[in-house]
């Protein structure tokens, strides 16, 4: 019979993590750069959706673009003929970014004169959302052609996000989506959350959403 010693090492790598992260939270604090990490599946529209938040904001504050995928750079060359300042993040196979590595693409982007930098996360519903990177919020994205059953399928998510934007709601006459069923699932898991629907093909929605992003940054200068 084998014998040999089983150490569990998830809790203290989580435990590390969260200490960095709340080390970076309070950095950004100190310069005054509100940090805002955004996660989906793939294809819901986050570039897209960063494309319109741009240009919406344009003028009012500077931003600063953190792309994450495993591989290409794709988004990267999107974001960058806005004229916004963005850098391209790998990750190497993992399909999540934690707070040192948040920090490095931080380092990379340069956050000088920023008033806001977003995080696009590898896009999945499971492991960004179990990593804190260290943002001021989380927001995340959930597009109507993905189903209104989400909610139950990836708890985790909806429980963490502090705003949840319902992309391409333009489109719900053509998918079995109850729009209702996801608010009361979401707000079941995470009573706090905010919930917009938007189109950041046709700009439905997307004031609104800058709106919130208005506030958040204010409130993250004044306390």
């Amino acid at each position: 019979m084998d014998t040999f010693k089983t150490l569990e090492i998830k809790e203290s790598i989580f435990e590390n993590n969260n200490i960095q992260a709340d080390l970076l939270r309070d950095e950004m604090k100190r310069e005054k750069v509100f940090l805002l990490n955004l996660m989906s599946s793939p294809g819901s529209g986050k570039t897209t959706t960063l494309v319109s938040t741009i240009e919406t904001l344009k003028g009012e504050m500077n931003i600063g673009i953190m792309e994450a995928d495993i591989d290409s750079d794709v988004d990267a060359h999107t974001i960058a003929q806005t004229g916004t300042r963005v850098i391209q993040l790998h990750t190497g196979g993992m399909c999540h970014l934690d707070a040192d590595m948040t920090r490095q693409g931080l380092t990379g982007l340069n956050t000088d004169n920023l008033d806001l930098a977003i995080l696009e996360n590898v896009g999945n519903l499971v492991c960004p959302a179990e990593f804190d990177t260290g943002a001021a919020k989380n927001a995340m994205i959930l597009s109507v052609p993905e189903g209104d059953d989400k909610p139950l399928k990836y708890p985790l998510m909806f429980s963490i996000a502090d705003v949840l934007l319902i992309n391409k709601i333009d489109t719900i006459d053509y998918f079995d989506f109850d729009l209702e069923a996801v608010k009361a699932r979401a707000r079941k898991l995470n009573p706090n959350i905010t919930i917009i629907p938007i189109s950041a093909k046709t700009g439905q929605g997307v004031e609104l959403w800058a709106d919130w992003l208005r506030n958040q940054v204010r409130v993250w200068n004044q306390t």
